[in-house]
């Protein structure tokens, strides 16, 4: 469990209240959403990132989370919808070793997934020292004679 030691007053304990913390510390509010319904929707995802993504290891674990994800980005941009937040950049975060293991048939299979996932590594700021995962967007061969 992560812990914070801030410098006026007891430390913090929790990924997510540390996160929610430095948010606020670096005035960033919007990351936590802007309406009561992308506050809550922000709040669900990182709950399902402490209890699913960070509670789950098996590969079923694994598959669940990865098609949850893949269904439910069928239509959105972001985890919140058309807003880039908080849960995007911590569910990006606990993710990563996943998707680095993947093959290309696996990516393919989360093709929404995989999408989400190339976006938010290439957001400016998130990636940080994790390595870039690679998706291969054209065919090896061709029908050109």
């Amino acid at each position: 469990v992560p812990v914070l030691q801030t410098n006026n007053g007891p430390g913090l304990t929790g990924l997510m209240t540390i996160a929610a913390h430095l948010v606020k510390q670096a005035k960033k509010d919007q990351l936590l959403g802007s309406t009561a319904e992308e506050k809550a929707v922000v709040q669900q995802w990182l709950e399902y990132r402490v209890t699913r993504v960070d509670g789950g290891s098996s590969k079923e674990d694994t598959t669940t989370i990865l098609k949850d994800l893949n269904t439910h980005l069928e239509d959105k941009v972001y985890l919140a919808g058309n807003i880039f937040t908080l849960a995007d950049i911590l569910m990006y975060y606990g993710l990563h070793h996943v998707m680095v293991d993947l093959t290309v048939q696996e990516k393919e299979k989360y093709l929404n997934v995989s999408r989400w996932f190339n976006h938010i590594q290439h957001y400016p700021g998130v990636r940080q020292h994790l390595s870039n995962v690679i998706f291969i967007k054209n065919r090896l061969y061709t029908n050109v004679p």
